[in-house]
């Protein structure tokens, strides 16, 4: 069974393609979510502080009993595993 595709830049499920980012060519990019990726390109110049910074909101609102701190922190050791973020 495949696991789930999250974005390789926000980590966020992608659970159907209405949720993938597109390509220059309008075709729907696998890797990246429609947030993170339009038209070939990333939706938001910043490095991967900056996107944990985007995305805490977010994830601690979707999960009522996260805290910020641990919401950063999740993040934080995730997120130089995704693609986008790996040196």
């Amino acid at each position: 069974m495949d696991s789930e595709k999250v974005c390789q830049s926000c980590g966020m499920p992608m659970s159907d393609e209405s949720l993938y980012g597109k390509d220059a060519d309008g075709t729907p990019n696998e890797l990246y979510c429609s947030y993170c990726y339009t038209d070939g390109s990333f939706a938001q110049d910043v490095d991967m502080d900056g996107m944990i910074d985007i995305c805490i909101s977010y994830m601690s609102s979707e999960n009522s009993e996260m805290d910020e701190s641990t919401a950063r922190q999740m993040m934080q050791e995730a997120f130089p595993k995704l693609e986008r973020w790996r040196s």
